[in-house]
């Protein structure tokens, strides 16, 4: 009698520590899957950014157009919603089967048990994403604000006085005449934003043609001398007018610094130049697309001019330093070249320009 009462005991404190046991299997299973279901939402949304993010560069590298990039969110955010959805419903059932049945759950592994009543879908598109499921609602991208974009383009024109340094002088004993020197210059220039996320340092480059003008004095124009060189004689009349003029394809390049305002709007980040002070160092290269004289002079009583083009040796390649300072599209301009004007002058002499600026 002994015996079968040992037995019956050790029977049943085995049934009650398998039903135990049992429970609290059931419970962690349960809990497992609770902690499954609060990391969907946030790994379906971190895939969603990743695939924005794909099709963001496909659009900023040309490959997809506005409208197909538009596309290819919508049907991303579409899937992604529905993935949490179906997830969080497949979820769900496990639950409700276990808290239901507790572990005398037949065929858990095996069920797909659909949700009587589907979730309610809802995806809004603009410039973020939003999916709506039920009354809850996640952002799941936030796109980064769009900086202005790199490049602008501006015409460019300069003008002001024009003169040569020659060597072993100083300015003032030019032989030049100081108001009736002049320069032009005209191009199309490119700007662009050195740095991303800031407009302090823009590279500016472009192309230019530039008309450098010399006025001389004391009746003196120019000649090729017997020995090949480039030298100003005196003019067998009087002349009235005598100007050597020098025609440039040059390409600038300057690098320019100065504040900027920045405007900030919802999805949109702008940067103006207006109204703020402005600095640009450079340098520029090219080709002399030519040179003449113009000679107006009195000859026997009767007032004749004559234009000599060419024959001077005038330098065929133009390189040199420029810079500009101001405000808005107002600066302050001075170039000089680095290459003397004629190859073989009696005089070393280099081409240097004071005037002002404007980048319309």
């Amino acid at each position: 009698m002994k015996t079968i009462s040992t037995y019956f005991a050790f029977v049943l404190i085995c049934i009650i520590t398998n039903s135990v046991v049992a429970q609290d299997d059931y419970k962690d299973r349960i809990q497992d899957l609770i902690e499954q279901k609060e990391n969907i939402t946030q790994e379906e949304k971190e895939a969603l950014k990743d695939e924005v993010e794909a099709i963001d560069k496909r659009l900023e590298r040309g490959n997809i157009n506005n409208e197909e990039a538009a596309e290819l969110k919508e049907d991303a955010a579409r899937r992604r919603a529905l993935n949490i959805e179906n997830r969080l419903a497949i979820i769900d059932n496990k639950i409700a089967l276990l808290e239901r049945n507790k572990e005398d759950v037949l065929g858990e592994e095996d069920s797909s048990i659909n949700r009587e009543e589907e979730a309610g879908v809802s995806i809004n598109i603009d410039d973020d994403i939003s999916i709506k499921i039920d009354d809850e609602e996640w952002d799941i991208y936030f796109n980064k604000s769009k900086y202005d974009r790199r490049t602008y383009s501006d015409l460019v024109f300069t003008f002001g006085l024009n003169n040569a340094i020659i060597k072993g002088q100083s300015l003032n004993d030019t032989p030049y005449k100081v108001w009736g020197s002049r320069f032009f210059e005209i191009g199309w220039t490119w700007r662009t934003r050195v740095f991303n996320k800031t407009n302090f340092m823009r590279f500016h480059y472009g192309f230019s043609f530039q008309f450098n003008g010399l006025k001389s004095q004391d009746n003196l124009y120019y000649v090729i001398d017997d020995e090949g060189k480039t030298v100003q004689t005196p003019f067998a009349f009087p002349l009235r007018k005598s100007k050597l003029r020098m025609d440039n394809l040059v390409f600038p390049v300057h690098f320019e610094f100065g504040p900027f305002k920045t405007t900030r709007s919802e999805h949109r980040i702008r940067y103006s130049l207006k109204n703020q002070f402005r600095i640009g160092l450079g340098a520029y290269g090219g080709f002399n697309m030519g040179t003449r004289q113009k000679l107006k002079y009195n000859q026997d009583g009767s007032n004749r001019k004559t234009t000599i083009k060419g024959g001077l040796n005038s330098s065929p390649f133009i390189y040199g330093l420029s810079g500009y300072m101001g405000v808005n599209c107002f600066s302050v301009y001075v170039k000089y070249d680095l290459n003397p004007i004629f190859k073989s002058p009696s005089d070393e002499q280099r081409n240097i320009s004071f005037g002002l600026r404007f980048a319309i």
